[in-house]
Parts: structure tokens; C-alpha cells; sequence
């Protein structure tokens, strides 16, 4: 018999990315928003997410308004960065300035990268989708940005470099210990 305790409906998908959301309107001052509702929607074309409330979020209407927005995704080293930029408003608080983080030109959108976050996703929002505490945006990727020291000698990203990390919870814990392969399960069966 299988022991399993049934508990109403939750977001009980875990872990999720914790990523840094970079928006901008033009001519204004950048920020950082952190997000842990995020993901891939497709591949061809690449299509992401990030869903934001739309109530008290500085960052929802700098996106709502640009249409654009960068999702910069940090190693386990900036956990405590990630954590602070999901605590204070960047409608009180300059977060680039509070941080030491250091804002980068995109190549096709006004909000910034984040120089010291290891990979970069350049975003134009595609759809809005209001699903109750929190609006959707559909992002086509325009460029995806690689610090050079997290590649390897393919050119593709180290995790064991990046250390990524998901959001557990309430919890930051990392995700590094490789358990397999895509495809690993069928090579094993035909041995």
C-alpha cells in the first residue's frame, strides 16, 4: 500500500530557478527584481517565462510598459545578492547601487545585464497572460550572454562552475550532483 497524505492545491513544484529580472523604461533608472516563477515555455522559437505580481512589484511596470526585460541567472555564490534583491522595492531602494552589482548594455533591449551573473537572457515580451496573483509574460529570447570562465572547452556552461541553485520552498539549495543524461536510461537497457 502506498502511504500518501492528500493537502489542497499549492505551488508544490520544486525546485525552481532563482533569477535575477532586469527592467528598464527609457531613460530611467534600471532594476533588479527577483524571480523564482520562471522557465522555458518552447524552443523553437525559444520562448520563456516570468511571472510577476502585478501589485507592489516596481519591476511589473517597468516590464509591462518596456515589453522587455533580461533574465540574469546567478551562480550559488550570489545567493545572498538574489535573496536581498527579493526583500526591498526598487521603488525605494537603487538595487545596483545597494548590490555593487554592475549593469551591462544589452544588445537589443534597454534593461541591463547583470556583469557579474554568469549567464543572460535577453527578452522581448511576446504575450501577457493575468492569471490571479501574478501576470505572466511570454518572453521570446533575443541572445542568451555566457561569462567566458563558466565555459567549458566546448563552449557550453560548467554547472559545476555556476553552481546553480533553485528556490525550495522558502529555501535556496543547489541542484549540482549529476544523476544522468538525456538518453541515459535507453543506452543502459541495451547493455
Amino acid at each position: 500500500m502506498i502511504n500518501k497524505i492528500t493537502k489542497g492545491p499549492s505551488t508544490a513544484l520544486f525546485p525552481v530557478p532563482a533569477v535575477l529580472v532586469t527592467a528598464c523604461l527609457e531613460g530611467g533608472e534600471p532594476d533588479i527584481i527577483t524571480i523564482a516563477w520562471t522557465g522555458i515555455m518552447n524552443s523553437e522559437p525559444p520562448v520563456v517565462y516570468i511571472s510577476v505580481r502585478p501589485v507592489g512589484r516596481h519591476s511589473y511596470r517597468l516590464i509591462k510598459e518596456s515589453g522587455e526585460f533580461v533574465i540574469n541567472i546567478p551562480a550559488a555564490g550570489q545567493a545572498g545578492v538574489v535573496d536581498y534583491c527579493g526583500t526591498v522595492s526598487g521603488g525605494v531602494v537603487n538595487k545596483f547601487k545597494e548590490t555593487g552589482l554592475t549593469p551591462v548594455p544589452a544588445s537589443h533591449v534597454q534593461a541591463p545585464l547583470i556583469a557579474e551573473c554568469p549567464v543572460n537572457v535577453e527578452c522581448r515580451v511576446r504575450q501577457v497572460i493575468p492569471l490571479g496573483s501574478h501576470d505572466v509574460f511570454l518572453g521570446d529570447v533575443l541572445a542568451v550572454h555566457y561569462n567566458k570562465d563558466i565555459l567549458d572547452e566546448k563552449g557550453r556552461p560548467d554547472f559545476e562552475l555556476i553552481e546553480p541553485y533553485g528556490y525550495c520552498s522558502g529555501e535556496y539549495r543547489l541542484v549540482t550532483k549529476k544523476i544522468g543524461h538525456y538518453g541515459y536510461s535507453k543506452k543502459e537497457k541495451q547493455r
